[in-house]
């Protein structure tokens, strides 16, 4: 499979298993739009992709669960019950369950973020 199919069967919702993905070229930015792709999405957690066009962001949130966020492309602030961090490319932060948190943009953007959803069955 040639990186156009392999492209073309994760925008059908078809990402194959044991398949190599470049993730940062399978989401596109769209204007005026957060755009997200789930990549697996299982009972104990899930990895999406997204894309933040310029101006866009996420509204604060608490999770009852942790989540990873890494930057693949751009910079963009993760404010942590309000803490200002900057990432830029290649760097991650671990968002602790029942955390306020928001994610304001800083031009386009696009992140991994895991959702860890196991761990929490006291």
């Amino acid at each position: 499979m040639n990186d156009k199919q392999k492209v073309d069967a994760f925008i059908k919702g078809e990402l194959d298993k044991a398949n190599p993905y470049i993730i940062v070229e399978i989401i596109e930015y769209v204007p005026n739009s957060v755009v997200s792709k789930t990549i697996i999405r299982k009972s104990t957690g899930n990895i999406s992709v997204m894309s933040f066009d310029t101006g866009e962001g996420l509204a604060e949130k608490i999770s009852p669960f942790d989540s990873f966020a890494q930057i693949i492309e751009g910079k963009a602030e993760i404010v942590i019950n309000k803490v200002s961090h900057l990432l830029e490319t290649g760097m991650g932060i671990i968002i602790p369950a029942h955390a306020s948190n928001y994610i304001k943009q800083d031009g386009r953007f696009k992140m991994i973020l895991t959702i860890i959803k196991s761990g929490y069955e006291e």
